[in-house]
């Protein structure tokens, strides 16, 4: 049996991990959108909040999700997936960036998989996606969501979905 390949181009693999005070302001105020929706999050049975929000390409709007359980786990909506189904409803479907903000001690917690397709669903161009941690201790302190000295991991979505399935329509 003759298998046939294709050489296809892959995009070399560029993440960094940056402080929150060295990226551009429109980079922060799209983290701290996503950090602001993480508190409306609906969590009865894990306990486990997520935010998400995602900037228009055409006009720059903000449009931020955040995750909503269900007794019945199928029907459960991550935050990626309600920021961008509402951007969708009011007529955005492609983006210049992302953010995601969840809070697990020591690492950064990336789209899960079924996200990063729906989210590869609306970049015809990779586009970067930012994750930081949401340190809930903090806003029982009344402190600033986040701090300038904390470390947000800067990727893209082909990164994170290299060889993706896309349909590639014009």
């Amino acid at each position: 049996m003759t298998h046939l390949t294709k050489n296809f181009a892959r995009p070399e693999k560029n993440e960094e991990v940056a402080t929150f005070g060295s990226l551009d302001p429109s980079i922060q105020e799209l983290l701290t959108a996503a950090f602001q929706v993480r508190q409306r999050a609906y969590v009865p049975y894990s306990g486990f909040k997520v935010g998400a929000a995602f900037r228009a390409k055409v006009d720059g709007q903000i449009f931020a999700g955040c995750n909503v359980e269900n007794a019945a786990f199928t029907p459960c909506s991550c935050a990626e997936r309600t920021a961008i189904a509402k951007a969708v409803s009011e007529g955005a479907t492609e983006f210049s960036a992302g953010a995601v903000l969840a809070y697990e001690p020591d690492v950064f917690t990336t789209p899960c998989g079924v996200c990063r397709q729906f989210i590869r669903e609306f970049a015809n161009a990779d586009i970067p996606i930012y994750v930081a941690q949401a340190i809930d201790a903090r806003i029982a302190e009344k402190q600033e969501l986040l701090q300038s000295d904390d470390p947000v991991l800067c990727t893209s979505i082909f990164n994170l979905l290299p060889s993706s399935f896309h349909t590639y329509r014009k």
